[in-house]
């Protein structure tokens, strides 16, 4: 875990202090942007592996991975932030100003900034999309968490607005200035419910091109994005096209990948990156596989229990859960050792040098029958399930993807033993979405980034358990976690928070809400060596993404591998580990 400590320690140092890191400075000056490519140019497409098909390409109806990826393309946010530092720096708004108070934040818009239409960005966008996203009749609940800590903005004049704080909060700043403005004029007099997957007018980089629903989306770089000439824009976005393909299984996609129908991979499967990353495309440097290092903030991952049923709301009977997940078996034998056992919901608060306390919870069939037998379950001898009150502990796992199947078929198998029923209940991506949104599953596999700013409310909050499409997946509730989550909202140092975070992290871990599994702290990538890209490869906080906005179609080492491939000869090797602080010169 050393990456992690490396990590940790430089937190505390570059988010220490509120008025540095949070206020805007004087002396912003447009510059290029320090880890584009040199010689980066614009051209070209990749092709990108996006999962499964989702319900809505709304970035604020469906709450997923893809669709944030959408969004952030085709809409530009009031502020961006230095790639380095993170600091805001002006990008719809071209400067802005915080009240002494600390609840009165004004911007100032930036009247180049237009519409893909030609309509220039006002103020009233800006009211439209908060008021849109607040509107109790949308379907928008996990980012009415952030924003309801305004009133609504309050319109000074057609480029200038201010938000009031209902109340102090240290992410106040960052959650207006992350807002996706949309154009008012586009979607005012429509069903926002009903905005899918057209979004003719947009304000960034990319515009929807082409769609094939279960296949394929498009995105197009526009020629008329109204901050194109900045120079912090030269050398980033430089794909003419970015192609997110959509297959069901991740399997069938990688098989599509090694016949270079998808470009870039990234693996999260320990066996496809172990055993089937050999052979001659792999072996003659076609295909670059490559471990890379930065600082990008650690999640997790686990199987969601959903504390709202009945036979999940006894806190023994879900400890029980977790000590009948037999882990270290399944990273042996599933997943090559690959992998670090999860003991915390915060893994990157932590380190070899800030160790975390939270005791490894063991596989223990014995130490689960004791719990479940506390817990009111007695097994039924004709059957041999466990039943309570007359009722046989039976629950459904809810899942969109056939590659969790080996691991619930050991999972199953122990559960079995002590007298449990595992039914696994398949859905496709918008079905599983539209059930989780509606808390209609019993257990599930969820797996979380992480943010480089802990924020707990979203997901441990107890008035999140009951909003429907937000967080709180397992309808988690405790007081004392309340009272420390209303605590760090007006606590501006991030050591302070950190600590608090790390009192929230031990009383989730001691109450189960998840069965928690495992994650890695680097990022796994496969792609067909025909790109240009920094010497980082990707950038300093971010995973795959990152290629999107920094790597380049190069015409010279396509042809090169174009080349290779007919005469059946090697390329040059890439290094198999990348770690950022190295590479970035």
């Amino acid at each position: 875990m050393k990456t992690t400590a490396l990590i940790f320690a430089y937190y505390l140092i570059l988010f220490s202090s509120f008025p540095d890191d949070f206020f805007p400075r004087n002396d912003w000056k447009d510059q290029l942007n320090p880890l584009a490519g040199s010689d980066a140019e614009v051209g070209g497409n990749i092709n990108i592996f996006a999962g499964q098909n989702p319900q809505s390409f709304n970035y604020y109806l469906d709450n997923n991975s893809f669709s944030a990826e959408l969004f952030s393309a085709m809409y530009d946010t009031l502020l961006s932030r230095n790639p380095l530092t993170l600091v805001e720096e002006p990008l719809i708004a071209e400067k802005w100003s915080i009240s002494d108070d600390k609840s009165v934040f004004t911007f100032w818009l930036n009247k180049k900034a237009k519409w893909s239409d030609g309509t220039p960005i006002t103020a009233a966008d800006i009211k439209w999309t908060f008021d849109t996203i607040m509107n109790p009749g949308n379907l928008t609940g996990v980012h009415k968490v952030s924003l309801e800590k305004f009133h609504s903005p309050k319109i000074i004049d057609s480029h200038q607005i201010s938000f009031t704080a209902r109340e102090v909060h240290w992410s106040n700043l960052l959650a207006i200035g992350a807002l996706e403005i949309l154009p008012k004029h586009s979607f005012e007099k429509q069903d926002f419910n009903k905005i899918n997957f057209e979004f003719p007018v947009v304000s960034g980089l990319y515009k929807i091109g082409e769609v094939r629903e279960l296949m394929y989306v498009k995105l197009v770089r526009r020629s008329n994005y109204w901050n194109k000439a900045a120079k912090r824009s030269q050398g980033t976005g430089n794909f003419q096209t970015l192609t997110f393909k959509f297959f069901a299984d991740r399997q069938n996609a990688f098989e599509a990948f090694k016949k270079g129908q998808i470009d870039l991979y990234p693996v999260y499967t320990a066996r496809l990156w172990v055993n089937e990353t050999k052979g001659e495309k792999f072996d003659k440097n076609w295909i670059v596989k490559q471990k890379v290092y930065n600082y990008s903030p650690v999640g997790f991952q686990g199987f969601a229990m959903n504390m709202r049923k009945p036979i999940f709301s006894n806190i023994k009977v879900r400890q029980a859960m977790a000590h009948l997940l037999d882990r270290e078996k399944m990273n042996k034998t599933l997943m090559y050792d690959q992998y670090f056992l999860h003991k915390s919901y915060y893994e990157d608060l932590y380190s070899d040098e800030v160790p975390c306390t939270n005791e490894f919870i063991k596989f223990d069939k014995d130490k689960a029958r004791q719990l479940l037998k506390e817990a009111g379950w007695q097994g039924n001898p004709k059957t041999g399930i466990l039943e309570k009150d007359g009722i046989p502990f039976r629950f459904k796992f809810l899942t969109r993807d056939m590659s969790v199947d080996k691991f619930l078929s050991i999972y199953s198998e122990d559960l079995k033993d002590v007298g449990i029923k595992l039914e696994i209940n398949r859905k496709d991506w918008a079905a599983w979405s539209k059930d989780m949104d509606q808390f209609n599953f019993d257990m599930t596999w969820a797996s979380w980034g992480a943010s480089l700013y802990k924020d707990p409310e979203g997901m441990w909050a107890s008035k999140e358990a009951d909003r429907k499409a937000g967080n709180n997946v397992t309808g988690f509730k405790n007081e004392d976690v309340d009272k420390f989550i209303d605590q760090q909202k007006r606590i501006f140092d991030i050591q302070t928070r950190h600590r608090l975070a790390k009192k929230i992290d031990k009383i989730v871990y001691h109450t189960y809400p998840y069965v928690l599994l495992w994650n890695i702290n680097y990022t796994r990538l496969l792609y067909w060596n025909k790109f240009g890209m920094p010497q980082t490869v990707l950038d300093k906080y971010g995973r795959e993404k990152a290629a999107y906005s920094y790597w380049w179609y190069d015409e010279d080492s396509a042809a090169d591998l174009e080349d290779a491939m007919d005469q059946k000869v090697s390329l040059p090797p890439k290094p198999l580990t990348v770690q950022f602080d190295t590479n970035y010169k």
